[in-house]
């Protein structure tokens, strides 16, 4: 093994060792609280054994995703400058309890791993969740891919052009590559499509961008959650935990709130810096109540913005349409001799993802909110975690018959939701009962394609 090789074993093993001590503190940390929401690093919800076996007759012949980038840093250091601020007015003023005397380090650490690699930009955690999920999707079809790099046929890569997006694309095709390296030589470099892949930023989308700016029904849900007595309770107890009594009165509701929120903030994007900031323990400065009610203002939030929103109403995710008609016309050109591509491979955000899930009609994805009834944990499904965790994915694996006639499909389609097989909506109709596999035809029916 030359040097070049043995360092880069070395780092892959060091890589590995930290993610899975992570990854314990991660299972205690859900433990203890439901409450990442979409900062949630990615695990595949279905072990690849237990996957239905491919109709007799059958072969892979195209797939194709839309992925989240992975995990990364948070955008920018205004929380933890926040943080810090307040904790250092209380130290100047002996207002800090033994708890709170342990969070500005943390904090700091924090803050350096996420300056180290850039605001806002993948992590190592997030390039790990995508390699791993090229590995098992490489795993999942290896007659496909192995008919990819002996036809040289192009594996297209697409991503909405922001870096961790890129970096996140890069990620997975090395991953490909690492699975079977005969595709190295038939991986198109990234291509940036912002109106398929950053489509709520775009200027066809000025309603959607006004909606979450001035909608006065979105302004009045929020700050109907926001005014719930149990968003003051949260704060006021994670501050009388941090604070002496003396100093936490000095602060007004609005601050302690404030306060509260931000250091959820942190908290909730520790575990995507897993491996620049390890051992730093955000956890033990929110109990698992005040982390989940802080998690879900969160959730409120990408749910009226991103989510299924108000009963009636289809702002929020319409303008998916342009990335669910990308999945058809891709599987549809395959299918009908008219497309070359092998593979289609996007990469973009949580704004795609979850009004994607919503078009699509993906578990957990659509129920609709009363404005008379504010979503909450109790009356509605939606789960930010669930929903668009980090690396979040749909992948569509399509299937040709190896001969014609007989009354059977030409062409089958199944659908994996964060690695899980997943029906399609129910208008939509399976091959057999339980079956997660389907008819492009009937797909093309039930989606009102013809």
């Amino acid at each position: 093994m030359n040097r070049t090789a043995a360092l880069a074993a070395a780092l892959t093993t060091a890589l590995v060792a930290t993610l899975a001590t992570a990854g314990t503190a991660d299972a205690q940390g859900r433990a203890r609280s439901d409450s990442y929401g979409t900062k949630t690093p990615y695990a595949p919800q279905q072990d690849p054994g237990r996957y239905q076996p491919v109709p007799a007759g059958y072969t892979p012949v195209f797939t194709e995703n839309v992925a989240r980038h992975g995990s990364r840093a948070m955008s920018d250091s205004e929380d933890g400058d926040a943080v810090l601020a307040l904790l250092a007015r209380a130290e100047q003023a002996d207002g800090l309890t033994g708890l709170g005397a342990q969070l500005a380090p943390q904090v700091r650490t924090l803050l350096a791993a996420a300056a180290s690699i850039g605001y806002g930009n993948l992590s190592a955690r997030g390039a790990d969740e995508q390699r791993r999920t090229a590995l098992r999707t490489e795993q999942r079809l290896p007659a496909l891919f192995d008919s990819i790099a002996a036809r040289h046929e192009p594996i297209v890569v697409e991503t909405s052009g922001v870096t961790r997006a890129t970096a996140s694309a890069n990620a997975f095709t090395a991953g490909l590559v690492e699975g079977e390296p005969a595709l190295a030589g038939v991986i198109a470099a990234p291509v940036t499509d912002k109106n398929l892949l950053y489509f709520h930023k775009q200027p066809q989308n000025a309603d959607y961008q006004a909606y979450v700016a001035h909608d006065p029904q979105l302004a009045a849900a929020l700050a109907a959650v926001d005014a719930d007595p149990r968003t003051a309770e949260a704060a006021r107890h994670t501050v009388r935990r941090l604070f002496t009594a003396a100093f936490a009165d000095t602060l007004t509701t609005e601050q302690q709130t404030a306060f509260a929120r931000a250091l959820y903030a942190l908290y909730s994007a520790a575990p995507d810096l897993a491996v620049e900031a390890h051992g730093t323990d955000l956890d033990r400065f929110l109990t698992p109540t005040d982390a989940q009610w802080l998690g879900y203002l969160d959730d409120a939030e990408e749910f009226y913005q991103k989510g299924p929103g108000f009963t009636g109403r289809t702002i929020t995710y319409k303008m998916a349409g342009v990335l669910l008609d990308d999945l058809f016309v891709q599987a549809e050109h395959r299918a009908d001799g008219t497309g070359t591509a092998g593979a289609v491979l996007r990469f973009t955000h949580a704004e795609e993802i979850m009004p994607l899930a919503a078009l699509l009609g993906l578990p957990g994805s659509t129920e609709q909110a009363d404005p008379a009834e504010p979503y909450d944990y109790a009356n509605n499904p939606w789960r930010g975690a669930q929903v668009s965790p980090m690396a979040a994915n749909v992948q569509w694996d399509v299937y040709r018959a190896a001969t014609d006639g007989g009354g059977r499909p030409s062409h089958l389609v199944r659908m994996l939701y964060n690695e899980r097989e997943t029906a399609f909506k129910a208008d939509c109709h399976p091959i057999a009962k339980g079956s997660y596999f389907y008819d492009l035809d009937e797909l093309e029916r039930c989606f009102g394609r013809r």
